[in-house]
């Protein structure tokens, strides 16, 4: 059996092809839009339907250059506005966010290929961080501490980096941005955007809502590397906050280290999705289906490693399979679960990816390949995969898959499935399905992890902070945390009466002599 196909598809509304034609081949500048004046130009194509909807061109360096100069100038201004009236601003887009949700998620679903629910349930989650950061970002600017010399103050101050640069993969484009914008402008920083080539338009589409922060403040240059390569590498830009590929983050990170300039970057996850025998089966079967699935499999956070004891493996890989095959797949804006991927070289890589596991002894259990659909969807489907009989030593076991392809171990204990975590390349998250108060208290403690969800899967809080270790990346968003990425702290000391501190300056004491 394979999953359900829905063959039909929708178009862009009217009023969405306005908000499109309006924002196509423009960058946003201190200025608002306006047209990009590079010799490249990219059509976008739906992803379900191959069918243009618009079309990105990229900056010339000049343009590059005025858009860093314009932020560097906002930012003065910005900072110079009390917390309390960044907060303010920013509540007010975080509502018009909401209040255009349906607009920008329709585009969203028509360049990147998620379901619409997904789309719009991106954006309320972006809303929401940016009333968080708001808020906190008023509560503290520093820190009293207890002096040390009598009679002095001594305190530390929160001051914003500068112009922050924020590079975005297209699985999240709104929430990722937000993550880091949120927090970077309630610091005080003002904002570049380099959005990703396969979601410009989305992004390109939410920053006439931001204008109300005031000129320069947030600025989109789209374009591909030679844009992003400027704007990372230039030395009037003072934070890189950077999510996307491992090779990529090593070359954001080998710019940075040249003046070292901070960053942050978040570059990849294969993340374990652990059930043992005490756990609900058929409630971790479905949460796998989700966790495994959700944006076509297209999350930083996807259960790529489902790790089941030997025990309920055949229970739960009837539930799991069962779950799989029921998923509806096609267009994002009709009543499906999964939609396309993002771009035809990821489903290429996917592909290959299979190819590989079963050719070092992976067997296909449901999925596997295209889906059959009708001429109207001639997109880049790939039907939702179980695959078992696997091994650390497969090349799908080191690497990301970043797609619908769920690989599942069969293990014999607890210990095992925290031995192949552990081993793995990567350390963003891992799921725990299980009652046991002992596996429970391990997992938490023992998983090389920057986070551990114990039977809820995928959950994030905005005042949690969301990061990995090793080829993860480096660095926190959200939480307080995310906040302080994006401020540099400055230690000060003050002596209101200028007084001469004869217990430790020149001359030394005779008697403190040898």
């Amino acid at each position: 059996m394979t999953s359900t196909v829905l063959t039909n598809h929708a178009g862009p509304s009217e009023a969405t092809a306005a908000v499109i034609a309006a924002v196509n081949d423009s960058i946003y500048a201190s200025t608002g839009l306006v047209p990009a004046e590079g010799d490249r130009r990219v059509e976008v194509l739906d992803p379900a339907t191959l069918q243009p909807i618009g079309s990105f061109t990229d900056p010339t360096a000049e343009q590059v250059e005025e858009v860093i100069r314009s932020a560097n100038i906002a930012q003065k201004l910005w900072a110079e506005r009390t917390p309390l009236v960044r907060a303010e601003l920013l509540h007010e887009i975080a509502s018009e966010m909401r209040h255009q949700a349906r607009r920008i998620g329709e585009i969203m679903t028509l360049e990147t290929g998620k379901p619409f629910k997904e789309s719009v349930d991106e954006i309320g989650w972006a809303a929401s961080a940016i009333d968080y950061y708001a808020e906190i970002g008023r509560h503290s600017i520093g820190t009293i501490h207890g002096a040390a010399t009598a009679g002095q103050m001594q305190y530390t101050l929160k001051e914003p980096m500068g112009t922050v640069v924020i590079v975005l993969p297209a699985n999240f484009p709104i929430l990722l941005l937000m993550w880091s914008a949120a927090a970077a402008l309630a610091a005080g920083n003002s904002v570049i955007v380099k959005p990703s080539e396969n979601a410009t338009l989305t992004s390109l589409a939410l920053m006439p809502i931001l204008e109300g922060l005031g000129a320069g403040v947030i600025q989109c240059v789209p374009g591909g590397a030679d844009a992003a390569k400027q704007l990372v590498g230039h030395p009037d830009t003072h934070m890189v906050a950077f999510t996307g590929s491992v090779p990529t983050g090593r070359a954001v990170a080998r710019v940075c280290a040249d003046t070292f300039k901070p960053f942050l970057i978040e570059a990849s996850g294969s993340d374990s999705f652990i059930v043992m025998p005490s756990a609900n089966i058929d409630v971790a079967a479905q949460a796998a289906t989700f966790a495994a699935f959700l944006n076509c499999g297209q999350v930083c956070t996807s259960a790529e490693k489902i790790m089941v004891h030997a025990d309920v493996y055949d229970e739960f890989m009837t539930a799991f399979v069962r779950n799989v095959e029921a998923l509806r797949i096609g267009h994002g804006l009709n009543k499906v679960d999964i939609g396309a991927m993002e771009n035809g070289n990821e489903l290429r890589r996917v592909e290959g990816l299979l190819a590989t596991a079963v050719e070092q002894g992976a067997r296909i259990v449901t999925g596997g390949g295209r889906p059959e659909v009708g001429d109207d969807l001639p997109g880049y489907f790939f039907t939702p995969t179980v695959i078992e009989n696997l091994h650390d030593g497969m090349d799908i076991y080191t690497q990301e898959v970043f797609g619908p392809i769920a690989p599942v171990y069969k293990v014999s204990s607890f210990d095992e499935a925290i031995n192949l975590t552990n081993a793995s390349p990567f350390g963003l998250g891992a799921t725990l399905y299980s009652t046991d108060i002992v596996e429970i208290d391990r997992a938490q403690r023992e998983l090389v992890t920057g986070m551990v969800w114990v039977n809820a899967p995928l959950l994030d809080n905005d005042a949690g902070p969301f990061g990995g270790r090793k080829l993860s990346g480096i660095g926190r968003q959200l939480g307080t945390e995310g906040l302080d990425t994006f401020r540099h702290t400055k230690l000060v000391m003050v002596d209101p009466t200028s007084s001469v501190q004869d217990f430790w300056w020149f001359p030394y004491p005779n008697e403190e002599a040898f």
